[in-house]
């Protein structure tokens, strides 16, 4: 009787608390989605006869920094600051991520001025191939069969969109000019492969040194913005080819986009620290379709039709993935 009372009773709590944990991931999920599928047109809102007018080291030196405060005003909101050692064993990991992601942010800005919004979200998608390898190499992470197939199928999905997109013809006609429509550069084909590749290499390297210290999450998310603030700071310093401010140019949507860069890296060491660098990726392609629409609602992009297929491809491979 008691035991049947005791399981009685103790099920729905457990039931609760596994609801409050699926609703808090999904809201955080969701947030991530939203997040990453703006980013890009924002990007493209900032630019003034077609170019970035702020300088893109100078925004990541802000979304570091602004980690950094964050993570720094929880840990002493927390108390947790100053009963916690520090050793050059325990913080010098975290330099090789910052590094890492130091060189990806301003890939991303890059990046665009070689393809349009929708290009990049949907072809950096390709980075879930490219750390699902990383995690069977680096961290013996095994796929199974179906999961190696929603891979090639996501590959499949970049190659299709990569082909829709390249403009083989001229397109020099004023119709051509006046609607912007999906495209991508050669040089744009090469840069989002190093993205990606660098990209997994990042995620599987972060997610180990997370999961491998027993500290607070907000210490070691401190330890990597540290480095991450000192890092794009030298590259800020050292790309300063000309008299613009460090804040020249800068918008209320390039604030938004320094605020969103901000939450993301956040949320983002939740994920690795208590879930795995491929949910968050797979975060990302679903993004896909909030860039899609952000990009034809902001930007007037027209999108080709052949542009539905590889969105079909994406979902049907996060089902195989996960199922």
């Amino acid at each position: 009787m008691i035991v049947i009372n005791n399981m009685g009773s103790g099920s729905p709590a457990r039931g609760r608390r596994h609801w409050r944990k699926g609703l808090q991931w999904g809201v955080l999920l969701g947030l991530m989605v939203l997040i990453y599928g703006s980013h890009a047109p924002l990007i493209a809102l900032t630019k003034v006869d077609g170019q970035v007018p702020f300088s893109s080291s100078s925004c990541v030196v802000l979304i570091e920094l602004t980690k950094l405060l964050v993570s720094l005003a929880s840990l002493l909101m927390a108390g947790d600051l100053s009963t916690q050692p520090a050793s050059v064993a325990l913080v010098a990991p975290y330099a090789v991520p910052a590094l890492l992601y130091a060189f990806n942010n301003n890939l991303v800005v890059l990046m665009q001025a070689y393809m349009d919004p929708s290009s990049y979200q949907v072809l950096s998608n390709l980075k879930i191939a490219s750390t699902a390898v990383l995690y069977s190499f680096c961290l013996g992470k095994r796929q199974r069969p179906t999961q190696w197939l929603a891979l090639g199928i996501l590959m499949g999905a970049g190659v299709v969109h990569s082909y829709s997109s390249l403009d083989l013809e001229d397109q020099a006609g004023a119709e051509a000019k006046a609607s912007p429509r999906l495209h991508i550069t050669a040089w744009g084909l090469v840069l989002v492969s190093l993205y990606c590749v660098v990209s997994g290499l990042a995620a599987v390297y972060t997610e180990r040194v997370l999961k491998s210290q027993c500290v607070p999450l907000s210490l070691q998310n401190l330890y990597l913005y540290v480095f991450g603030v000192a890092i794009n700071g030298v590259s800020y310093v050292s790309s300063r080819g000309s008299e613009q401010g460090f804040l020249e140019g800068f918008s209320g949507t390039v604030w938004a986009i320094v605020a969103g860069q901000a939450a993301n890296g956040l949320l983002m060491s939740v994920v690795l620290k208590h879930g795995s660098g491929i949910t968050r990726l797979f975060v990302i392609s679903c993004s896909m379709l909030v860039n899609a629409l952000l990009s034809w609602v902001i930007l007037g992009l027209r999108l080709h039709p052949l542009f539905l297929l590889p969105v079909f491809m994406v979902g049907l491979a996060a089902y195989l993935y996960y199922k």
